[in-house]
């Protein structure tokens, strides 16, 4: 059965996984992400993909996005993700 974005997304939005989401853990932080960009089924690019991968290695989403540049949502750290 196909699904629009916004259902898929919503499904997500609902699951307990991401109840379990440790906003403190980076690692949690890139599983998240990488579950929601393969919800999108889009191909995110290259930038997403490190961002990602470098979350999931533990690395602290403030040197992160410093490094990227911010295009992950501006200069505020809440706002990475």
């Amino acid at each position: 059965m196909l699904q629009s974005e916004d259902s898929r997304l919503d499904r997500f939005a609902d699951s307990p996984e991401l109840a379990a989401i440790d906003e403190n853990d980076p690692r949690s932080l890139g599983r998240m992400m990488r579950k929601m960009g393969h919800e999108t089924g889009e191909d995110l690019g290259p930038e997403f993909e490190e961002m990602v991968g470098r979350l999931e290695a533990g690395e602290d989403p403030e040197s992160v996005e410093a490094s990227i540049g911010g295009s992950g949502g501006g200069s505020d750290p809440d706002n990475l993700f």
